[in-house]
Parts: structure tokens; sequence; C-alpha cells
């Protein structure tokens, strides 16, 4: 099926992002238009080791690597000398049950330099997680990502104008409004399904907040992640995850877009750097207390936006909690990166996990 160039490029987001998404508002995360998405990216220089408490289950942290020097960002008027740039906070969790271990980061699949300085990418205790852990489970594997843009140009894009005839009339006029001045774009998200042109919408909206793919949390787990002998897996297949949004029907997919389309550009990129400063800060249920507010604030029916969040998120919570479960052994710890709306919350993998017995703490 031909693609659109936009949809092309947007595709590439999907796999990598799909993770954020709770109804609409999170879709930026993953389709911000900026550098083509690598799997790995630039390679980081080598970080120092870091150490977790020595009690935990298959923790065995390797001897320190020399860090780089800090780079000096004073501007000569003080006399500090040079500012070592903290990394993001981000929401970090150890879940124990016996002398199994699995480690449980929550990720944003793009962000800002800052948020992973070259000196330490990734807070200590974080570091010290990664090198004691002999797999390295992500939503979906990297040979999946690879794959990932044609499948969804094949089950999102259209050969010819499709998407008016999904819409209703009044829904088509508002999305027509809101693209007045693009009509390149106007032209691409009409030649998709409507979950993807929700995504495409987002992506108009977020051009501002300059985010980049290089900078997603997983493309920098895996720079640093180092073992020799250790694996990178995906959690769940890259068909399961694109089911999750060709499985709506067409009134879930017109809610979707139809949030998009609630409020200004404006209004929508503040809350993408909101989402964004929480995030940092590193609090799974604020995130998602803050999530489940907006969705309700957007909804234009409540029913639909619980039933597309029960597709697009909950259902996913179960199969990642089980999936891990499965692949984690004594001694042998698990670090999962999950986007971190999956955390948090009463049907979020953290409580999923505290009902299979672990005892789940932040770190």
């Amino acid at each position: 099926m031909p693609e659109t160039q936009t949809a092309r490029q947007v595709a590439r987001r999907f796999a990598a992002g799909f993770a954020l998404l709770v109804a609409a508002i999170l879709a930026v995360f993953c389709f911000a238009p900026r550098l083509a998405f690598a799997v790995t990216g630039a390679r980081s220089p080598p970080i120092p080791s870091a150490s977790l408490p020595g009690s935990l289950p298959g923790l065995s942290v390797p001897p320190a690597r020399p860090a780089p020097p800090d780079v000096d960002r004073s501007d000569g008027t003080t006399a500090r000398g040079s500012v070592q740039a903290q990394p993001a906070h981000m929401p970090f969790y150890v879940a124990t049950k016996g002398q199994v271990a699995i480690y449980v980061l929550g990720t944003l699949h793009v962000g800002y330099a800052d948020d992973y300085p070259a000196s330490q990418p990734f807070r200590k205790p974080i570091l010290g997680a990664l090198d004691a852990s002999p797999t390295l489970a992500l939503e979906i594997s990297p040979d999946d990502l690879l794959v990932s843009a044609d499948e969804v140009s094949k089950y999102g894009a259209c050969r010819t104008p499709c998407l008016p005839r999904y819409l209703t009339d009044a829904l088509w006029k508002k999305l027509e409004t809101r693209m007045r001045g693009n009509p390149a774009m106007l032209d691409d998200i009409s030649r998709s399904r409507p979950w993807l042109a929700s995504m495409l919408v987002e992506t108009v909206d977020t051009l501002k907040a300059d985010f980049q793919t290089e900078f997603g949390t997983e493309t920098q787990l895996q720079n640093v992640y180092l073992r020799p002998r250790g694996r990178v897996v995906g959690l769940e297949t890259l068909n399961e995850q694109i089911s999750a949004f060709t499985q709506l029907t067409q009134a879930q997919q017109r809610e979707m877009l139809a949030q998009d389309l609630v409020q200004t550009p404006a209004e929508n990129v503040a809350d993408v750097k909101e989402l964004h400063r929480l995030w940092r800060i590193g609090d799974a249920d604020a995130l998602k207390a803050w999530d489940d507010a907006k969705t309700e604030k957007l909804a234009r029916s409540k029913q639909l936006a619980r039933q597309i969040d029960n597709r697009v998120v909950v259902d996913r919570n179960y199969r990642f909690a089980a999936r891990v479960v499965a692949m984690a052994a004594p001694n042998k710890p698990v670090f999962m990166a999950i986007g971190a709306l999956h955390l948090g919350g009463s049907r979020g993998v953290l409580a999923l996990l505290r009902k299979r017995g672990f005892v789940v703490d932040p770190a």
C-alpha cells in the first residue's frame, strides 16, 4: 500500500512511543517529527557504574568505569567553576519477590538533551540496575521496531483520501479548520484512518515543543546497556501493539481524534511540557492522576474514552506484567522499560506486580 511522506516519517515513531498513549494527548511523544528514529542512536561516552542496596537479588555491580570530565556550563560570573548537569529523575522502581528482582523504569519516547547529561545520562540506581540485569525488556524488540513503518502504513494509511468518509461532517470541518494554513499536512491526514489521523494532528500541535527522538529513554538506555552477554527483548509483538488501535471501533477512533481538537495547539503543547515536567520528577502515580484528569477534561464521550483507555493502556498493562514475571528468575533480574503512564494507578504495572506478590518500592 502506498505511503504518504508524512505517514512514512511518522510511522517510525509509532512502535517506539505507543506506550505513552493514554487517550490522544500523549500521542505527541510517539510522533514528534524530528530526526529519523534510530534504534540505538550514537553511542554515549562510557559512564560510571552505580550501586543499589547490596541485598537486592542478583545485583552485583562491576567496578566503576571512568567518566568524562564535567561540562563547564557556568557563564564565568560565579566562583563555583564547572556545574554538573543532573539527569532526569524519572519514575524508577524495584520489585522483589524472594530472590527475583524486576527493575521498572517509566520512559518517555522523545525528550531533550538535558534529560540525559553526557557524563551521567541516568541516575546511579538506574545505571546499577542496568549493569546487574542480563535482560533489558522494552515494549517491542529492536527487530520489530525496524519493520514498524511498513506495518503502520499498511494498517493506518489509505491509497486515496479516506478520512472524510470515516468522520462526521462536523468533525471533518473542525479538522479542516485546525489545518487551515497547512494544506499539505491536511492532505496527508486525509489519507489516514482516524487513529493515525489523531497521531498526526498531535504531531502538528507539538512542532514547537522541540522534543527529539534521539533523546527518548529507550534509545538512551540501549546506548549504555553494554553487557556483552545481555539481551534486549520485547514484551509484546508489533502485531499486538498495532492491534490495540486497529481493533478500536470507528466510534472509538473518532473519539480519539475529537479529543485532539478540543484545545488549541498552544494548549496541547503546554500539556505535553507539563507531562514532561512530571516525568522528570519521577512519581508514577502523580503522572497517572494527571493524565486521568486530562482525559476526563478532553473526553467527548466518557464511555468511549474509558473503552479506549482499556484497549490501549490497561490491557497492555496486564500483558507487560505477566510477561516480565515470566522472564524473571532467581538472581537473574530483568530491567523493564515501558511508557511512564503504564506504571501508576490501580490497574498500572506496579499495582499488578504487587498483586502477584512482589514488594515494589521507588528507587
